[in-house]
């Protein structure tokens, strides 16, 4: 296999990347970012793919056999669904040139497009794959990317994933902001104790990946499928973590104080100002967010890693990536001697 992954260099892509190193597949990184592993950076070939001459001059070239697209634009705070899709545009006309270039390279076999739960909304199971809901306008431009994809005719096997809420290795979002807050024993979790979301340890969604990159044809092509974990309890996840790198429970306080907190948080955000929690944080620790992700574990089989040991291996690359820090900023201390007289 000769792997084309678009969007390398983000948070499931490092962990794909890592995982292609440890199994020593052939493969290539397309990305306009710098890879957040200092170490990826010889697979990387830097292309925005919204450069369709750019793209299609690395397709040519490297004649993959499969591909795997995760480059997009993935902030999911705009709710105005009849806003300016153009600041989603990697991801709609982006998917557009990658299709492109998939349908002109003839050596491409197999091919994952990846989608987004949040083409649904939260409380909203769909019937079918085209039964969408999206409430953001990220999920209006991943309901087009799997529009255009179906719209492709593409001749080789192709799978729509729709990732959940991911967490793992690599996710800058927890390392700068959830794992701190905790550190400094701020995290307060609502008393809502019964809350379910449909989260994703990243090692078992590039182990899904990989079980459909080697899946037969019957199996998985023209397949939507959510990838990711059975739904968990929010505040069991939440103790988890918090044990792991604290050492200690997270507060559970009433939730009408968090939610009297994040309003403030609201009214700083307009300020430009940045604060932990607001509304839309708020709302997201307190209703449940599934996906009927049983027809992936039919078809694919159970991931490998439990909660508990993904959160184990989690912590485990937070705390080296922070001693490796403070390693290197040690290393840039001169320390000079005083002159001999």
């Amino acid at each position: 296999m000769r792997l084309l992954i678009t969007g390398g260099s983000g948070f499931i892509g490092t962990n794909l990347v890592d995982d292609c190193l440890e199994k020593s597949i052939d493969f290539i990184n397309v990305d306009w970012n710098t890879p957040l592993n200092p170490a990826h950076r010889k697979y990387w070939k830097e292309c925005d793919i919204m450069d369709l001459d750019g793209l299609m001059e690395i397709f040519s070239f490297y004649q993959p056999t499969a591909v795997v697209h995760l480059a997009a634009r993935t902030d999911t705070d705009i709710y105005d669904l009849n806003g300016d899709l153009n600041q989603y545009a990697q991801n709609t006309l982006g998917t557009k040139n990658v299709l492109h270039c998939i349908l002109e390279t003839s050596s491409i076999e197999k091919v994952i497009i990846t989608s987004s739960m949040f083409v649904c909304e939260p409380g909203f199971i769909p019937k079918h794959d085209l039964d969408f809901k999206p409430y953001t306008l990220y999920g209006v431009s991943k309901m087009l990317t799997e529009k255009y994809t179906r719209e492709a005719e593409l001749k080789c096997t192709w799978t729509i994933i729709r990732p959940q809420t991911i967490w793992g290795p690599w996710s800058m979002r927890y390392k700068k902001n959830m794992f701190k807050i905790m550190e400094k024993g701020l995290y307060f979790h609502p008393n809502k104790r019964n809350v379910l979301r449909a989260y994703g340890y990243s090692e078992n969604v590039v182990w899904q990946i990989h079980q459909i990159l080697n899946a037969s044809k019957d199996k998985v092509h023209a397949q939507v499928l959510y990838v990711g974990d059975e739904s968990v309890n929010l505040l069991n996840w939440a103790q988890c973590i918090s044990y792991a790198l604290t050492n200690k429970p997270v507060r559970v306080v009433p939730a009408s104080f968090i939610k009297g907190i994040s309003m403030l948080g609201d009214v700083l955000k307009m300020l430009d100002i940045s604060f932990p929690i607001t509304s839309s944080r708020y709302q997201s620790m307190v209703r449940d967010y599934i996906t009927p992700i049983g027809k992936t574990y039919e078809l694919l089989g159970v991931p490998p890693f439990t909660m508990e040991e993904g959160v184990k291996n989690f912590i485990a690359w937070y705390k080296h990536e922070r001693e490796s820090k403070i390693k290197s900023e040690l290393r840039k201390i001169v320390v000079v001697s005083p002159t001999a007289i």
